[in-house]
Order: structure tokens, then sequence, then C-alpha cells
């Protein structure tokens, strides 16, 4: 387990992650998720998706806390993670007004996002196919997220990942390795520019 800071100790966070089905939505929660747990936290992750295998709505909450989750259920969020364009119209409101949102500005139109939130435009699909493969374009948007919010350190992240991937597929790690890295550099960018 790693040893908390005390600026990460006490903390509460409730997070909105949206898109289709393909895009690695609940994979993306679920690796948060399980990296928080990694570190001691009290984690809820709830997924939803459409039936569709593929290419439907995909969404899930997930809450990060120091202390006991009252309940599962969030209406407004600290951050969403806005992954495709019918996502940000429908979760953009749900936003808290001392939030932020990540957008994936390789399939959604910044333009459209509320402007009194602080938004983070990510051109996430082209810096995966970048890294050679479009597949972790979650991994992109998880490394942004990580950077914004600090909620939890990368390396509980690539742990989370070394569990959850079959041992066959490990060959994949330090290509999502690459993506974490490349998200957060895609955020400092814009928070410099800013």
């Amino acid at each position: 387990m790693h040893e908390l800071s005390s600026e990460r100790a006490e903390m509460h966070h409730e997070l909105i992650i949206a898109g289709f089905g393909g895009q690695g939505v609940l994979k993306l929660g679920q690796t948060l998720a399980e990296a928080a747990v990694l570190e001691d936290r009290e984690v809820v992750w709830t997924p939803a998706y459409g039936p569709e295998m593929r290419g439907g709505p995909a969404f899930c909450t997930i809450i990060i806390s120091s202390h006991p989750i009252g309940a599962p259920i969030l209406s407004q969020a600290d951050t969403a993670i806005i992954m495709d364009q019918p996502s940000l119209h429908k979760y953009q409101a749900q936003v808290r007004p001392t939030g932020a949102m990540l957008i994936n500005s390789s399939l959604v139109d910044a333009r459209q996002a509320r402007t009194d939130r602080p938004v983070y435009a990510i051109f996430a699909n082209r810096i995966a196919e970048e890294i050679g493969d479009n597949l972790i374009v979650n991994m992109v948007m998880l490394g942004a997220f990580i950077e914004l919010t600090r909620l939890v350190e990368p390396d509980s992240v690539l742990h989370a990942l070394r569990d959850s991937l079959p041992e066959r597929r490990h060959y994949l790690l330090p290509m999502n390795e690459r993506a974490l890295l490349a998200g957060a550099g895609a955020l400092r960018s814009l928070q410099a520019a800013g």
C-alpha cells in the first residue's frame, strides 16, 4: 500500500465519465477505482451502458473518499470526463460550480462546452494514435485526470492495470504507461497556456 501524503490524506471526489461503448469508458473508471483502493481509499464505482456491444452509450460514476461514503449516488460531480459529443450535452450541467471538465476534443466540440467551469480540451484520439493504438484513448484521458486532480499516484494506476490485464496482455502495459504520461503532459500544456 502507498503512504498518503498529508495534503492528500483528507479528500472526497465525485466523478462522471461518459462516452460510447468501445472507448474504454468503463475500463477507465474501473482502473481509477482499483488504483484508489490500492491507496486505501473508500470507493464506489457504478457502471452503466446501453444494450449495444459497441457504440452505445457508456457511463460510470466514481466516488473516491478518505472517509466512509454515505450514499453511492451523486447528483453533481467535481469532475466530468467527456468522451463524445452526446455526453457533453447530457452531463455537463451536472458539474459543480467549483468543478472542471476534461473533454476528448478529438470527438467533442469544445466551443459547445459551458464556459463557467474550467474545460480542458485534450485531443485524446490523436494522442492515442500517435502512441500507436486508438484503444488507449481512455488511458490518455485518465492521465490528464490524474494530473489535474492528483487523486491517485500514477504508479497505483499502473499497478491496477497490471492486476486487471491477463498476463498474456501485459505487453500492452508500456503503451498504456505512455498514454498516461502523454495525457498528463497534454493537461500540463493546457494549464501552462491557460
